[in-house]
């Protein structure tokens, strides 16, 4: 550890847990808009967030109709400050919704797999929207013209003969990352490229060769920008 990593803990320990949380909430925003697929509910730092919310929004209304100009101009500032969580929350779901209706057997198989691991890949309401959408994708796929198969051709994650009809994200689709860390040498898998990731660096890479490292996915070493 050097002393620009000392310097960054004492700012980190010094700055407010709402600030991080804003600052945590950007950075799992910009990730999850960028990644080519879906990342881990972030369940702590959502958890955090929406109370606070929550609180704002009940704070908002007790002291809406006061006149003392104190508080309306304090009440202006904490209504700008939950406009600016609730638009990031917002689109941050938008994103990982948007993932599921493209890829919902993909993601269903992900989830099922991070269950053994000690982070879910999907919160409670969003394993719950992806159930509900693909079962009415079923039944609609059934009703218009899968009946008309044999029972054999009617799986939608049928693998028969090495060919997946399960849609899978473009896992080697091109990111803007950041490096909040050394990292060393990443190999490019398929080439002979290797690239030497240190703190600071800005590299457009695969997805596929940072993903263990990203935040959200991996170690949190670099972040998509």
């Amino acid at each position: 550890m050097d002393i620009d990593d000392l310097l960054a803990e004492v700012a980190v320990d010094s700055t407010p847990q709402e600030s991080r949380d804003l600052q945590e909430l950007t950075r799992a925003w910009v990730a999850e808009r960028t990644a080519p697929e879906i990342l881990n509910w972030p369940e702590e730092l959502m958890e955090r967030v929406l109370e606070r919310i929550r609180r704002q929004i009940e704070l908002v209304e007790d002291q809406t109709g006061n006149m003392d100009p104190k508080t309306n101009f304090k009440l202006i500032v904490i209504q700008t400050e939950l406009e600016r969580f609730k638009f990031l929350v917002r689109s941050f779901l938008r994103a990982r919704l948007k993932k599921i209706d493209e890829h919902p057997l993909h993601i269903r198989a992900q989830h099922t797999a991070s269950l053994d691991t000690m982070q879910s890949l999907l919160s409670p309401s969003e394993l719950q929207y992806l159930t509900s959408h693909q079962a009415l994708l079923s039944q609609h796929y059934s009703t218009s013209f899968l009946s008309q198969f044999p029972a054999s051709l009617q799986r939608l994650d049928d693998t028969t003969g090495g060919i997946s009809m399960v849609d899978k994200p473009d896992e080697d689709k091109a990111v803007f990352v950041r490096a909040l860390r050394d990292i060393g040498t990443v190999f490019i898998e398929g080439t002979d490229r290797r690239l030497e990731v240190k703190r600071g660096d800005v590299w457009v890479v695969r997805w596929s060769a940072v993903r263990k490292w990203a935040v959200g996915s991996g170690t949190g070493d670099v972040e998509l920008i």
